[in-house]
């Protein structure tokens, strides 16, 4: 049996895997096409981040093309020009310490609700599950804003609705940008991915809902925090622990 021999990864090469195939997932769970997306890493102890090079076909990507960044959006390892959305990467990782991943996409229901400028209400235990409120939309950037360093602005205005309507970004992973389209981030570049996923499914069953019955009612308060409660409470119950 032939044995294949890999070459010993670089500096970077674990959170450039890492990153690789966090970014991997997206076209495997339908939420990109071509290149629209992008999925960062982040290592903590270096004070860099890993990210997706722009305008590469996922077909294409290799490990040894994602780009290590600072948190100051300057290129610290790589041939290729970063995510043209890198400086809100950065803008998220140097702001909010303890996030180890973001994911950005294009996703197409995630997307409608951005474009329609509207959050998306919270119907049923699969949104309760994850987050107990509306996932917001954050109005769009002013001109000022856009003209500017609209990047980096971006990052601001997700800062400006979370502190507008006092909400954690440890209990809501998730937002929406008017007109734009969402970011998600976690403990990890997996678990950004992971609620990319979820936002999308629950960004079509709100959708969905909506359809059927334009009066839906939001979820009762009681089984809204029942079903956020037992995966992500003092007293969680959900899954096997540690």
């Amino acid at each position: 049996m032939e044995i294949i021999i890999k070459p010993p990864l670089g500096e970077w090469g674990l959170l450039q895997q890492e990153c690789y195939e966090a970014n991997m997932q997206l076209p495997k769970l339908g939420l990109v096409l071509f290149t629209f997306g992008n999925v960062s890493a982040v290592d903590r102890d270096k004070a860099v981040f890993a990210i997706k090079p722009s305008g590469v076909p996922y077909e294409f990507l290799k490990p040894e093309d994602i780009v290590i960044m600072d948190y100051d959006a300057k290129v610290v390892e790589g041939k290729m020009r970063p995510s043209s959305d890198t400086k809100t990467h950065a803008l998220l990782y140097k702001t909010w310490d303890d996030i180890g991943g973001i994911t950005h996409t294009h996703s197409t229901y995630a997307v409608a609700w951005a474009q329609a400028g509207l959050d998306i209400p919270i119907f049923g235990t699969t949104h309760a599950d994850h987050t107990h409120q509306d996932i917001p939309c954050a109005p769009v950037l002013s001109d000022e804003m856009i003209q500017g360093d609209y990047e980096y602005e971006t990052g601001n205005q997700i800062f400006g609705v979370f502190d507008a309507r006092k909400l954690s970004h440890k209990e809501m992973e998730m937002v929406l940008l008017q007109n734009h389209g969402p970011f998600t981030w976690g403990k990890t570049a997996e678990k950004s991915v992971y609620n990319a996923a979820v936002l999308e499914e629950v960004a079509r069953m709100a959708y969905l809902t909506l359809q059927i019955n334009p009066q839906t009612p939001r979820i009762k308060d009681t089984l809204r925090m029942k079903h956020f409660e037992r995966k992500h409470g003092k007293n969680a119950y959900y899954g096997q622990g540690c």
